[in-house]
């Protein structure tokens, strides 16, 4: 950071004359009616403590019973510490009152304090009490006694994992849940249906049991005969191609006549001619029944299908004795089934389970958006930083009191040598780069001049020219007041510019300067970020809602 221009420091001495004539002439006539109007008192228990000690600091109003009295509130004692403000006690003395106000302050920094005027509203005029020069001194420790020690270098704190623990047994649990489903539905050996367990057995007796359940069918009761040599035929078609390995379904009569007498022939089939014949003649009649419209018999339409019966059972006793190695061949092609089902099986569950993962998705972008979906899988800088364990720490003299989500680390920045002259001590700590996605920085200088005033109009001057070095252009600048949560107040500068990177791309940043001081000492925090990421806009409300500094040096 820039400091050409804190030498820039004028004289205020004038002002200061004017200023006190100012308060005289507002006191003369609290002066001139001092013996009849309200009577304002404080007194402290003690004007040594040590540190974390408490001071009893006891205001006395005397005044009128119809008067409206207002006691300071808040850490309007500065720099101690209010710890709590009691209404002690209200006394009757003819048509006066008298009201006791006590408050506990403290103060954890060794070192000569003033508590200041403090400011008591009667009926809305000010009245002021007289200031207190206190002493903080630090608990003795007696050295002789106690073993010195190197200090210690920096350890790294595990980061709390209750968080993740918590995520990861919700994860765990909707893995568990679509897992079961999944084996439930797709993985687990389900009970077969009929269809299946007749399916499973063997072409033989599958056209066993199927012939009979022909027999029972109503086809014939309702002249469906059609439908009935349909299924008879088609039964019987099957069982060639299964036990006998004979082209049936799609042959003709003939042709299928043909193979048969063919495979007969090769002496692969034992079928008697005249069984061969009877197939024959059952196969046309089903042709003409099916083609054209013929009606026989009910009695030959039944007779049909026992003679279908015989000849699937002297077939399969026509057929050889399988070999070791056709059982083989049919035990490896069972086999390669299964694998085949278990394989779908697998397929579908893993289809199913992608398309969870794909809807899951797409709900929680439509829900969440698009941002937040793809940070909180893939992970963003200013995410992991909001989300880490933070560290509260006080940097430099003054101290300034901070939150921040990384420890800020010791720089040691160069000075100019016109501004050694003036500048007694830097002290500046940071974490990250103006030029990356998120920084923070503190600095805590004092003057050799303990009385000279701050110059905040050229402490930002220099670092906003800072910002225009490191390739912030087009700045936009507004300014406000700002008060810590102990009542200091101070200047924020905050605003907007665009940030020429040195790859040649820009980005949109923001920025806050935070100036606080007093004689001899300035204090500035500095923040910088990319515009519209709302982790780092909550990082940013986080650290200011912790800020603190210390006026005093």
């Amino acid at each position: 950071m820039r400091m050409d221009n804190l030498h820039k420091i004028g004289s205020v001495k004038g002002a200061q004359h004017i200023l006190g004539a100012f308060l005289l002439l507002m006191l003369l006539p609290t002066l001139g009616f001092s013996q009849t109007g309200p009577k304002v008192d404080a007194e402290v228990d003690t004007l040594a403590i040590k540190i974390g000690e408490q001071i009893k600091y006891k205001i006395t109003v005397e005044t009128d019973s119809t008067d409206v009295v207002f006691f300071p509130e808040g850490q309007t004692f500065s720099p101690l510490e209010t710890v709590e403000a009691i209404m002690a006690d209200t006394l009757k003395n003819d048509d006066k009152v008298i009201l006791q106000k006590i408050y506990s302050l403290t103060q954890f920094d060794s070192g000569a304090y003033t508590i200041p005027p403090q400011r008591i509203a009667i009926n809305e005029q000010p009245f002021f009490t007289d200031s207190f020069q206190v002493k903080v001194a630090d608990v003795a420790v007696d050295t002789t006694k106690q073993k010195m020690y190197d200090i210690k270098p920096l350890i790294e704190i595990e980061r709390s994992t209750a968080d993740m623990w918590l995520t990861a047994l919700w994860i765990l649990l909707g893995l568990i849940v679509v897992g079961g489903l999944v084996y439930w539905f797709f993985l687990r050996k389900k009970p077969l249906t009929e269809e299946e367990k007749v399916a499973l057995l063997p072409p033989y007796d599958r056209a066993l049991m199927e012939l009979k359940k022909l027999e029972n069918s109503r086809y014939l009761i309702q002249d469906e005969y059609k439908q009935y040599y349909s299924e008879l035929t088609d039964i019987v078609r099957s069982y060639l191609e299964e036990d006998v390995h004979v082209s049936a379904m799609e042959s003709t009569t003939s042709e299928l006549i043909t193979k048969l007498e063919m495979l007969r022939d090769a002496g692969e089939l034992k079928l008697e001619d005249d069984t061969i014949q009877q197939f024959q003649k059952i196969l046309q009649t089903a042709d003409l029944v099916k083609f054209a419209k013929n009606k026989p018999a009910s009695s030959v339409a039944e007779q049909d299908r026992k003679l279908v019966e015989e000849i699937v059972t002297k077939t399969h006793q026509g057929l050889p004795e399988p070999t070791e190695e056709d059982l083989l061949l049919d035990e490896e092609y069972l086999e390669e089934l299964a694998r085949k089902k278990q394989r779908k099986r697998i397929y579908w569950a893993a289809a199913i389970f992608a398309g969870i993962i794909v809807l899951g998705g797409i709900g929680s972008t439509i829900y969440f958006g698009t941002k937040k979906v793809r940070d909180t899988v893939f992970g963003y800088p200013t995410k992991d930083l909001l989300e880490s364990e933070w560290v509260a720490s006080s940097y430099g003299f003054p101290p300034i009191q901070i939150e921040t989500p990384e420890v800020l680390v010791r720089q040691e920045p160069q000075l100019p040598k016109e501004t050694e002259e003036l500048i007694k001590e830097l002290q500046a700590f940071s974490y990250g780069s103006y030029v990356g996605i998120f920084s923070v920085s503190t600095s805590s200088i004092t003057f050799k001049e303990e009385k000279e005033e701050p110059q905040f109009d050229a402490v930002i001057g220099s670092t906003l020219a800072n910002f225009e070095q490191l390739g912030l252009k087009n700045i936009i600048t507004k300014q406000e007041e700002f008060v810590t949560q102990s009542g200091v107040k101070g200047l924020k500068t905050y605003g907007t510019g665009t940030l020429e990177r040195p790859n040649g791309d820009s980005k949109r940043a923001k920025y806050n300067i935070l100036t606080f001081g007093g004689k001899g000492f300035i204090q500035q925090v500095v923040i910088t970020w990319e515009e519209e990421d709302e982790y780092a806009e909550q990082i940013v409300d986080r650290i200011l809602g912790s800020l603190d500094v210390k006026t005093q040096v």
